[in-house]
């Protein structure tokens, strides 16, 4: 077996830490002072400072707003579409998240294996029926789909932030892929 100490981050150039701008380099040492590392989708996107500032400021947007669905619940979107697009750091990454949000060791994995069969609630499997269309048939999304999501309490800013978390990751997902991005081994066990 390989040690993935040994495996690279990215298909592409890692920038030192000590070669990025200011507001990167702080926002990466912030991350790792909270966490005790830095996961890697920081260093990767680092390859690109435009693209990282950019892709930073539209995921805090998302995932850190305050509205109808929990953070929890946030993750839970990241973690099913992520499954169906077969984005692994992204499933690996963000179930840690899901597993501590929730406060639940097993959620995550229900969820990424099988939202269906998974232990959360109606609203929330209903939620998770729409980011699923969303990720990989929003041509498909109607009328029928917003009454369905109305019916189990979810307001229009709600179904909003369902579909644009949904979208992002897609991206993300895609772009993690392509990049070989490698989840750090401290996600297995967080929340555990």
């Amino acid at each position: 077996m390989t040690d993935t100490a040994e495996l690279p981050v990215s298909r592409f150039p890692v920038p030192r830490l000590s070669d990025l701008p200011d507001d990167i380099r702080s926002r990466i040492e912030a991350v790792q002072e909270k966490s005790g590392f830095v996961p890697n989708v920081f260093l990767t996107l680092a390859h690109r400072p435009d693209e990282f500032r950019a892709f930073f400021a539209y995921h805090d947007a998302l995932m850190d707003r305050l509205g109808g669905l929990s953070k929890a619940e946030r993750e839970m979107i990241v973690v099913a579409t992520s499954t169906a697009n077969q984005c692994q750091y992204c499933v690996i990454a963000h179930g840690a998240i899901l597993r501590i949000r929730a406060k639940n060791p097993l959620l995550a994995d229900q969820v990424a294996i099988n939202y269906r069969k998974a232990d959360i609630t109606p609203r929330q499997k209903a939620m998770l029926d729409f980011a699923m269309k969303v990720s990989g048939r929003a041509h498909e999304v109607g009328e029928t789909d917003f009454e369905a999501l109305k019916q189990q309490g979810f307001e229009e800013e709600d179904i909003w932030d369902i579909a644009a978390i949904s979208a992002f990751f897609g991206m993300s997902n895609r772009l993690a892929n392509v990049t070989s991005m490698r989840p750090n081994a401290e996600f297995y066990a967080m929340g555990r």
